[in-house]
């Protein structure tokens, strides 16, 4: 489901189950064998997922720990990202030649509980929701926002090791497009010669699924495509 969101550098591996022949490193059951089945299914085979990516593109497949934030530490010259809801776990790879950050988010493809879209939203980001929901009420909106902003933060943490709030991005949606973009309202890195302000991404919603991505390429690689 995942792929059809991603360039062609990025090599994806979902599943809508838990695939009996999924395993951790030692290193990793150590992490996770206080938890309880639901966390322990999701953290298995979502690494799962990162190691089939992983050996598909020539890679050996290796433990992957978590950092300070919680965030999956990549083996040396590749960057991902692992994603995982009720009935959907996926992963993505690429080698940091030719990607220099991703960030994939699934999402239950129903509303966000009462409160939430307050809590992840500017109210300028409401009004266009709500502009959206009347053109578009086929799609729940809100949960969309709270998954793209889930996939900048994942896109962010790996190029600044910093923090970023919902509130710290601005998101615009193109339905047109099945895009969105993200203004950052915080001051970013230099990347690639240039100050980043924000991200573009891409959406996918079926199988009562919402999946969101945001890649950006090697400079390469990006004026290639």
């Amino acid at each position: 489901m995942i792929e059809t969101i991603l360039p062609g550098a990025v090599t994806a591996v979902d599943t809508f189950t838990d695939p009996p022949q999924a395993t951790l490193f030692p290193e990793e059951e150590s992490l996770i064998s206080a938890a309880v089945h639901k966390r322990r299914a999701e953290f298995t085979t979502g690494r799962w997922c990162a190691r089939q990516a992983m050996r598909r593109i020539g890679h050996r497949p290796s433990a992957i720990l978590p950092g300070p934030r919680g965030e999956p530490r990549w083996p040396a010259g590749l960057v991902g990202s692992i994603t995982h809801c009720p009935g959907y776990r996926a992963a993505v790879v690429a080698p940091t030649a030719r990607v220099t950050t991703v960030g994939i988010d699934a999402e239950v493809h129903e509303p966000t509980p009462p409160g939430v879209l307050e809590a992840v939203s500017h109210p300028e980001e409401r009004e266009h929701l709500a502009a959206l929901r009347r053109d578009h009420p086929g799609v729940h909106w809100d949960r969309l926002l709270f998954s793209a902003k889930e996939s900048v933060y994942k896109a962010w943490y790996p190029l600044t090791a910093r923090w970023l709030d919902f509130e710290d991005a601005s998101v615009t949606f193109h339905p047109a497009t099945a895009t969105f973009t993200a203004r950052l309202e915080v001051t970013g890195p230099r990347l690639h010669g240039a100050d980043l302000t924000g991200f573009t991404g891409r959406w996918v919603i079926g199988d009562g699924l919402l999946v969101t991505a945001i890649t950006i390429l090697e400079p390469a690689l990006a004026t290639a495509a």
